[in-house]
């Protein structure tokens, strides 16, 4: 178990005023199988007219907030206390044949949306190619997919500035370059091309990697990967193209869906304020007890 200390603050500076802001978040970390949050709040300045907490349809903690009053800065800070115990996978030739995942999963009301493309993460003829190198046929699915992990990571470049949040697992096929987001909808967009289940996830990285390890990519921000279903007795399990990572203890999730546009941290629609300027500092750390 790792007992880990969370600080996200995102802060938006006006050219000129906002008279009035109404912002929909994805800021508070949600319960998961392997992660408990212990206490998480956020402090929202200015103070809101009007502040909604929800969950959505996929289970993550969303905060609709209204502004009425000129303001020239928006800032959203989250402070959380998060246990992160991941379990371990079973061993990869022991799991399930990917084609019997795909026919069963399909036909499960609980994962069966996240077989399907979606607008950010939907699959080609290329793509399908692409995944089909690692998926032969009879294959276990851990293998496959660890093979899969570990060929977007060597063959994408990680290059921050190329793509943006509107940036398609197709386009990303194309160039073999951008960020977390990335990667994750390209991964997602491979699964999804054998009928697979898959599920973009928002969340943090550790900031200082573990003694003798490298800082990952992705750290100090908001970071993204994928989820993949391997069945109902193993159910869900993680990983990071990014950083060629089976997902274990240095990931802290805060939300998930079929991609970045079901769980955007903050998007919103203001009145005035010109151009703006973003700030976003994030801070994930182990608690030393």
């Amino acid at each position: 178990m790792t007992l880990y200390r969370l600080h996200h603050a995102t802060t938006y500076d006006y050219a000129d005023p906002v008279v009035l802001g109404t912002h929909f978040l994805h800021m508070l970390p949600r319960e998961r199988p392997g992660q408990v949050v212990r206490e998480s709040q956020l402090a929202i300045a200015p103070n809101p007219d009007s502040r909604r907490d929800e969950i959505d349809h996929f289970g993550n903690h969303t905060t609709t907030v209204s502004l009425t009053g000129a303001h020239k800065e928006f800032r959203v800070a989250l402070s959380a206390t998060v246990d992160v115990t991941q379990p371990a996978p079973p061993a990869p030739e022991e799991t399930l044949r990917w084609e019997a995942i795909a026919a069963h999963g399909i036909t499960d009301p609980g994962v069966a949306e996240f077989c399907l493309p979606s607008t950010l993460a939907a699959p080609n003829n290329e793509i399908a190619d692409y995944a089909a190198l690692s998926f032969l046929p009879g294959r276990s699915t851990l293998v496959a997919l660890l093979e899969l992990n570990q060929r977007i990571w060597t063959e994408m470049t990680y290059r921050p500035g190329v793509t943006n949040t509107c940036t398609t697992a197709a386009h990303v096929l194309t160039t073999r370059a951008g960020v977390c987001q990335d990667y994750a909808h390209f991964m997602l967009a491979c699964l999804r091309a054998l009928g697979l289940p898959g599920r973009y996830v928002s969340g943090y990285l550790r900031t200082s990697p573990p003694p003798g390890q490298q800082k990952r990519r992705g750290a100090d921000q908001s970071h993204a990967w994928i989820s993949a279903w391997l069945g109902p007795e193993t159910g869900w399990v993680d990983f990071d193209p990014t950083n060629n990572l089976l997902v274990r203890d240095e990931h802290v999730t805060l939300a998930w869906g079929r991609d970045f546009n079901d769980v955007s941290p903050l998007r919103g629609i203001i009145l005035g304020g010109g151009r703006h300027f973003l700030r976003v500092n994030v801070d994930l750390d182990p608690v030393l007890t």
